[in-house]
């Protein structure tokens, strides 16, 4: 699944129609995706635990409560597809195949970490796993989705991106540029918003317009 798996096949059927015949999961693929998420589970836990020691300086965002979302779009890609997050980012990395030790190794700054110790919590990145990143400025990473979908249909590599946001991004006016341009240019980026209803510490309902 996700970045170990076999190439997965595009649908063939038409924009706005679904497939005929959804997909199913055998036993093996269902024990795999939960495998991930109980990893990020415990990867976080244990993150938390070494924070709280003052082991881990900096920030450390944690992704408790969201594993399936990451676990269960990046297990649709392809290996060579991109993925690209904020500042939350240990769950995409894990479920996009990188490695626990070297993920842990970046938020204690070590040189084996999978940023060489200098991204720390918010910066992880895997060129070989086409992930890019961890990005801690708010919405920061929405305009360069767009970019990375542009370099993909120019080169007509057949990838596509895929782009987390947390509902504090919606807010920012790159956001909705970035969306802009990706559906005036038709670009194969796909933004899954991860609404856990607050921005850092504010409630979406203190800072968005028309939350019920």
């Amino acid at each position: 699944m996700g970045s170990t798996g076999a190439k997965k096949v595009r649908s063939k059927e038409k924009p706005g129609k679904s497939p005929a015949v959804l997909p199913t999961l055998t036993p093996s693929e269902r024990v795999d995706l939960l495998r991930r998420m109980v990893l990020i589970r415990r990867f976080e836990q244990k993150a938390a635990q070494a924070f709280m020691q003052a082991k881990i300086k900096g920030f450390c965002h944690l992704y408790i409560g969201q594993e399936a979302v990451a676990v269960g779009t990046i297990s649709t890609l392809n290996p060579s597809d991109a993925v690209i997050t904020a500042y939350r980012d240990h769950g995409h990395a894990l479920a996009r195949g990188m490695t626990s030790r070297e993920c842990m190794a970046e938020l204690f700054g070590k040189i084996t970490g999978c940023s060489r110790g200098k991204g720390g919590s918010m910066h992880f990145f895997s060129k070989e796993k086409h992930f890019h990143g961890g990005h801690g400025i708010v919405g920061g990473q929405t305009p360069l989705a767009a970019g990375i979908a542009f370099a993909q249909k120019y080169n007509q590599t057949g990838e596509v991106t895929v782009c987390y946001l947390g509902d504090g991004a919606v807010n920012q006016g790159a956001f909705h540029e970035a969306l802009n341009l990706a559906a005036l240019w038709k670009l194969p980026v796909i933004y899954v918003i991860e609404n856990n209803e607050y921005a850092m510490g504010t409630s979406q309902s203190r800072s968005s317009a028309g939350y019920p």
